[in-house]
């Protein structure tokens, strides 16, 4: 049985399928895995010749390994803000070796941490990136926080400098910032605040929870918030609302209590673990909620806070 001891310098996976042999992907499996519309592919491939180029007799063609490379180069560019016909012109020049290789994997939790543990940040970077449909709730859910708990689980011998987890951290709180870079800077909706309880270390889910609802001005709280500087940040910032959200069982909850008695009408989201639910101090404007896939079914009311 192969040990979880592993030196990050040297892999003891076997080396991927080349990808001129890999099997070919469908139109539909390689939108979902980028993030956009078949329509939009196939757009692609019509006006810019970024289609695919596996064909088989009698079938549909299909998308190789350094075709989904390219359409990751002319989606990350779109998003920045190049003009598609610019972006497919880079994405066609792209070399194919190292644009096959940023996705030549599936985009699952193992993708996420073998690239972690090979410190590959491009492959991370490619691996989580968040396009502008994409639900963040089921992007955390689905593929961030596994990812996170199996490198929890194991016991690695470092280099000086690397580390999987903070690797992790890194590219996840790069992948929101880009998403909600242009959406800050023309905030449409009121501000909300999204703070850790005292004493706790601000959670890497507040990032994901802040992308999830588009429509608002989400901040994140960083440092100590002792006595009435909670209520004193709500007041500073207009906050339209505050999400706590806590990831260990017996984490302090006095400050939910204290502003709802200040601010009773301030709406707020408290996301616990199960066995704190019943902790949760109530008001008329507490909502509670037992995960980050608790957060999905009160979107819709958060959009209020707009």
């Amino acid at each position: 049985m192969p040990s979880d001891w592993q030196n990050r310098g040297v892999s003891s996976a076997d080396p991927p399928e080349p990808a001129d042999h890999a099997p070919g992907l469908a139109v539909a499996a390689v939108a979902r895995r980028l993030g956009v519309a078949p329509a939009t592919l196939r757009t692609w491939d019509r006006r810019y010749g970024l289609g695919p180029s596996q064909h088989e007799a009698g079938a549909h063609r299909r998308y190789t390994a350094q075709d989904v490379g390219r359409l990751l180069v002319m989606r990350r560019l779109t998003v920045d803000g190049l003009a598609p016909s610019d972006a497919a012109r880079v994405a066609l020049g792209a070399p194919p070796d190292e644009s096959a290789r940023l996705l030549g994997a599936d985009r699952s939790p193992q993708a996420v941490v073998d690239a972690a543990l090979a410190a590959d940040a491009d492959r991370l970077a490619a691996l989580l990136r968040l396009g502008d449909e994409e639900d963040a709730v089921a992007w955390w859910t689905g593929l961030v926080a596994p990812a996170r708990d199996q490198l929890r689980l194991r016991t690695v011998l470092d280099r000086p400098g690397q580390d999987a987890v903070l690797s992790l951290q890194q590219a996840v709180v790069e992948a929101v910032r880009r998403l909600t870079a242009e959406r800050h800077r023309h905030p449409a909706g009121g501000v909300v605040l999204l703070q850790a309880p005292p004493g706790a270390p601000r959670p890497l889910v507040l990032h994901a929870v802040a992308a999830a609802v588009p429509q608002v001005d989400a901040r994140l709280v960083s440092g100590p918030v002792i006595g009435r500087h909670l209520v004193e940040l709500a007041a500073m910032t207009r906050a339209r609302a505050v999400v706590t959200v806590c990831e260990r069982v017996g984490d302090d909850l006095s400050l939910v209590g204290e502003l709802a008695a200040e601010r009773p009408d301030l709406p707020q989201l408290v996301m616990v673990p199960p066995e704190d639910f019943g902790r949760v101090p109530l008001g008329p404007a507490v909502q509670r909620a037992r995960s980050a896939a608790g957060w999905r079914f009160r979107r819709t009311r958060c959009a209020a806070w707009a």
